[in-house]
């Protein structure tokens, strides 16, 4: 799982949470492989409830204080999230399916 890799994102640019919460919500839903665990979503959830006001990004708006309270996402998917699901993948796992010691350069 990439709680470890997300958390060090979230701390240098809240603003990335939008589009790992998608990203891990596709990748949960529609895809039955998660990239975080659970535990970690709810809490993400959590965090983003309480700076919600401070996150700015274009895919804010696929996504309401409604289902982070809810702690699920069912909502609508920006186009490009596939694209960028299969990139994080890439760059965090081998094609074995294991995690990477270190992210690849991308």
């Amino acid at each position: 799982m990439l709680d470890t890799h997300a958390a060090k994102i979230f701390q240098e640019n809240i603003n990335m949470m939008v589009p790992w919460y998608i990203m891990a919500s596709f990748a949960y839903y529609k895809q039955d492989n998660a990239i975080l665990t659970d535990a970690f979503f709810d809490d993400m959830a959590k965090t983003m409830i309480a700076v919600w006001d401070d996150i700015e990004h274009y895919h804010k708006k696929y996504i309401s204080l409604d289902t982070l309270e809810a702690g699920t996402y069912l909502g609508e998917y920006p186009s490009r999230v596939e694209g960028g699901l299969d990139s994080l993948r890439e760059k965090y796992y081998t094609k074995s399916g294991t995690l990477r010691k270190t992210p690849k350069k991308m």
